[in-house]
């Protein structure tokens, strides 16, 4: 990112230089909270909700919708639809995963030090309570994931408040670690659930009834080219809710669906957590 003069009232100005770096930026009213230009969200009624799926997704005149209004086309950040929003801005923000950047909020002090003990030292900049620490490389956001500390990436903006101090470090894992959740305590590796009450036969249980819907588990697992999480996930629900019950899924099986979401990139933890939400959403 260029080294660009910190913001003093010029945001138009400041948000096209940022532009220029490839770095998609909107303008914030005060309390740094996004625009909204159409009725039905002028003063964020809408809460800056709908439509949010992609960057330039809104269908209402931008800039709306936080993140997702961040540009770096100069022609929409100079359109008619913006001159209001301009001269109104309190700040400037920027979408920082789409600049393929993570920014790690530290709010207040406490946050601070523990960042210096515990992250690798990186670009920073001074914040109104604290610090932004800058890296290169883009994740998921998340906010509070420890005391005082927030990750600004993908489908988030944070304040523009200059370029910063020091070298970009890139993305490290202590920092992508912060937003996993603890795993479960307990995880079940396969299905031990009894089989239908009244000791009658299981109704699926035959080789080509099983193995085919095993086979389209798998199938539709590999065949995900995007959302790979809510696709598992929803494979292992669709298998559990027609042959959980019954019994007559195995260890072997369960390796099998494993096997499939791993091979699309998914982790151990990632799968076993799947198969286990999936067991609570069905209540088994």
């Amino acid at each position: 990112m260029t080294q660009l003069t910190p913001i003093r009232g010029e945001h138009l100005s400041a948000a096209l230089s940022l532009a220029a770096d490839g770095v998609p930026v909107l303008p914030l009213r005060a309390g740094k909270v996004p625009f909204g230009n159409c009725p039905r969200c002028t003063g964020n009624a809408c809460g800056g909700r709908p439509n949010m799926k992609a960057p330039g997704s809104c269908t209402c005149p931008l800039p709306c919708h936080g993140w997702a209004a961040a540009t770096t086309d100069p022609a929409v950040i100079n359109a008619p639809e913006w001159t209001r929003a301009w001269c109104e801005a309190a700040a400037v923000a920027y979408h920082p995963g789409g600049a393929g950047l993570t920014v790690v909020d530290l709010d207040n002090v406490d946050a601070i030090t523990w960042a210096r003990a515990n992250l690798p030292a990186t670009r920073t900049v001074r914040t109104t309570r604290g610090e932004h620490w800058l890296y290169e490389g883009a994740m998921t956001s998340a906010n509070k994931v420890r005391p005082g500390v927030d990750i600004k990436s993908s489908m988030a903006y944070a304040r523009w408040l200059g370029p910063g101090t020091g070298p970009l470090t890139a993305l490290p894992d202590v920092v992508r670690a912060l937003v996993v959740k603890a795993p479960a305590p307990v995880r079940p590796a396969a299905v031990t659930v009894p089989a239908p009450g009244g000791g009658g036969s299981c109704p699926h249980r035959t080789p080509t009834y099983l193995n085919r819907g095993i086979a389209m588990a798998e199938q539709r697992i590999a065949e995900a080219s995007s959302a790979v999480h809510n696709t598992v996930f929803a494979t292992f629900l669709a298998v559990l809710a027609t042959h959980g019950r019954c019994g007559c899924l195995t260890e072997a099986h369960t390796a099998r669906l494993f096997a499939a979401a791993r091979a699309k990139g998914e982790s151990a933890r990632h799968c076993a957590d799947a198969w286990a939400n999936a067991l609570t959403r069905l209540g088994m």
